[in-house]
């Protein structure tokens, strides 16, 4: 089970911040709880995109704590494969991954198969 903080640079106010993911729920809260961010912080919309948006302080918190960095590309990717898979699987083929999920459904389109 893993934590993962990309490399994304968003500004929200004075801040800049950034995504971390993980495996589970309950690893996400954990490392959110150790780094000092706030339960209310975290967000959950549909279809399994739990995460937590974190200040660059608190992703350096995360990193010293054990998270796994990764770039806003691969958390895209893994996100994607969450909503279709039901987990994040391997940061280091996640965009490969996504690759090949794209390749197949444009061909499944040309073939006139839904997918």
């Amino acid at each position: 089970m893993t934590v993962y903080v990309d490399d994304m640079r968003a500004k929200f106010g004075r801040m800049v911040m950034c995504h971390m993911i993980a495996d589970t729920d309950v690893e996400l809260h954990a490392m959110a709880a150790r780094i000092g961010v706030a339960r209310k912080w975290h967000q959950a919309p549909p279809k399994h995109d739990s995460h937590y948006d974190i200040a660059l302080s608190k992703r350096a918190a995360a990193v010293a704590a054990g998270a796994v960095e990764i770039t806003w590309r691969q958390t895209g990717a893994m996100v994607m494969r969450r909503r279709i898979t039901g987990e994040l699987g391997p940061q280091a083929d996640a965009i490969d991954w996504q690759t090949k999920h794209f390749a197949k459904r444009r061909e499944a389109a040309q073939h006139g198969q839904v997918t």
